[in-house]
């Protein structure tokens, strides 16, 4: 089997789904530099060789703790960050060989909510003019046409459209994620990166918020790639999930799979620390303790990257990258001793 098809058949979920995206071997390493001259000693490995693919309609979930490189995915994806390795295509153009004004003409096809709303939106600005700006940036309507579009955006995300007039520090926060979710959908793109949308956002306001973009994804026909460390709520929104770890992906698989039955260490780790509603069941449960940091990415350990924190860790572990690998229909891991 050639490469390409293995890359297929790794993220294939069923022969009639359309891939809206796909990521392939992607890398993105931030060099460090030293001196006067800016000579580089060495790279910070962010994201290290990650593949996967997204379904036209689907969500995609990608998890994992802070620093191994989600956020830094989400970017390269649409090309705010360029890739040091690996492609990235949308419909099948390689948003990678694109030049800037080729990549700037798909732009209003794929978006971002970004995690903080407090530092997403320009306060100098009232709400109008920045979920307006998309729509003067790309030439896309005018006078009272724009101002009608402003006013179906804000009723869009359940805000008012008579505060079009007002400034981003008189609504709360939950209020500036709906903001920045209707700039995200001003220009009708096709796919969303969401990067940990609710993270800064009080916990009885995080529900609402996902279930907003829940809502416009039914309405829209909406792509999202989530990003989150909140393995709850992931598991509320999610068509398939992706765990993720130093810059690789550990496991791949559909949101009632990876739950049910994780097959990584780490998936398994991770999701121990979940609470589970019920007193009876959670005084039983099992939790995975995990020592240590996880390992600068300027510096990783070799073989697998979560060798030094798994309690399942061998000899081999420690010499060669483990491969990844389907264990059951539509669920990939990598790692060598995952049954």
């Amino acid at each position: 089997m050639d490469e390409r098809a293995a890359e297929v058949d790794v993220t294939s979920n069923g022969a009639n789904s359309e891939v809206l995206v796909s990521v392939s071997d992607i890398k993105k390493h931030f060099p460090i530099t030293k001196g006067l001259f800016g000579r580089q000693v060495g790279a910070v490995r962010a994201v290290d060789g990650v593949s996967f693919d997204i379904y036209r309609g689907e969500t995609l979930g990608l998890v994992g703790e802070s620093g191994s490189g989600k956020s830094t995915t989400g970017r390269v994806i649409l090309q705010l960050d360029e890739a040091t390795e690996g492609t990235v295509s949308f419909e099948n153009r390689d948003l990678t060989e694109m030049s800037g004004s080729e990549v700037r003409q798909l732009r209003p096809r794929m978006q971002m909510v970004f995690q903080n709303p407090h530092a997403s939106l320009n306060p100098r600005m009232t709400v109008g003019t920045i979920i307006g700006e998309p729509l003067v940036e790309h030439r896309q309507s005018k006078g009272d046409e724009r101002q009608a579009r402003i006013d179906e955006l804000l009723s869009l995300v359940g805000l008012e459209p008579k505060h079009a007039n007002r400034y981003p520090h008189e609504f709360s926060g939950g209020q500036r994620q709906r903001i920045g979710i209707a700039r995200a959908i001003a220009l009708n793109p096709d796919f969303i990166v969401c990067d940990e949308p609710i993270a800064a956002l009080d916990v009885s306001i995080q529900a609402q918020v996902v279930n907003l973009l829940e809502d416009l994804q039914n309405v829209l026909g909406l792509t999202y790639l989530f990003i989150s460390h909140d393995l709850s709520m992931v598991r509320h929104i999610a068509d398939r999930v992706a765990v993720m770890y130093l810059g690789k992906i550990m496991e791949l698989a559909d949101v009632d799979d990876l739950y049910n039955t994780p097959k990584h260490p780490y998936t398994q780790a991770l999701l121990s620390a979940v609470p589970v509603p019920d007193p009876e069941v959670e005084a039983t449960r099992r939790h995975i303790i995990l020592e240590g940091d996880i390992p600068s990415p300027a510096n990783p350990p070799p073989g697998c990257p979560f060798n030094t924190r798994c309690p399942i860790a061998q000899d081999r572990c420690h010499q060669e990258v483990p491969e990844f690998r389907e264990l059951a229909s539509g669920q990939w891991v990598a790692c060598h001793f995952a049954e």
